[in-house]
């Protein structure tokens, strides 16, 4: 007869809020940038020590990764949802203003968490930083991909560029993020949106 096997003891239950911590971190790494945040600012500012961390999200690098996911599910949602709109000016609209509602709200760090969590890096965190080129890279790409069928189904003139639109639109949102880090309030931003979309073609 085989001898029964001994449950196994069930894991300490984690005494903090993983996605408390994970929203704190969220702020930190928006605010300070990724390599501007160590892991004595995370771990003071969670509430945790790094064991802790580790174990729940990983290394740092991890975590600014778990952090870029939580931010584009969350306050820059709109870069994903405004592809969604019936007509390619709708879909710039909704992006152009989207960000102006994200950058102009002052319960959020200044800036995009996008443009600015790796923009400067050194080397040791060159990884880091191709990550988030590659996703703005990526998100261009979808927006020129939705203009380009905007295109087909004569949404835009022929003699529009989709490529062209799309660098336009994210330069406009990247523009204005560094507009907001600098101080711009949300009335400024939202006429910078204006004069954009003034430029859309007809």
């Amino acid at each position: 007869m085989k001898p029964k096997k001994t449950p196994a003891a069930p894991g300490r239950p984690r005494a903090f809020d993983v996605d408390q911590a994970l929203e704190t971190a969220m702020n930190l790494f928006w605010k300070q940038g990724y390599e501007g945040t160590s892991l004595t600012d995370l771990t003071g500012a969670m509430g945790i020590n790094r064991p802790s961390l580790y174990a729940a999200f990983g290394n740092k690098e991890e975590l600014f990764r778990k952090v870029v996911e939580r931010y584009g599910s969350g306050p820059g949602r709109h870069a994903t949802t405004s592809l969604a709109e019936p007509t390619a000016r709708q879909v710039a609209e909704a992006m152009i203003r989207g960000s102006v509602n994200l950058l102009g709200d002052k319960s959020h760090p200044r800036g995009c968490l996008m443009v600015h969590g790796a923009l400067a890096c050194s080397e040791d965190s060159a990884e880091v930083q191709q990550d988030m080129s590659t996703m703005r890279s990526s998100a261009e790409t979808q927006l020129r991909e939705r203009f380009a069928r905007a295109q087909a189904e004569g949404d835009l003139p022929a003699t529009a560029n989709p490529a062209d639109l799309a660098r336009f639109v994210q330069a406009v949102t990247q523009g204005m993020a560094v507009l907001a880090a600098s101080g711009a309030t949300g009335e400024e931003l939202a006429r910078v949106g204006d004069l954009a979309m003034q430029a859309w073609p007809k």
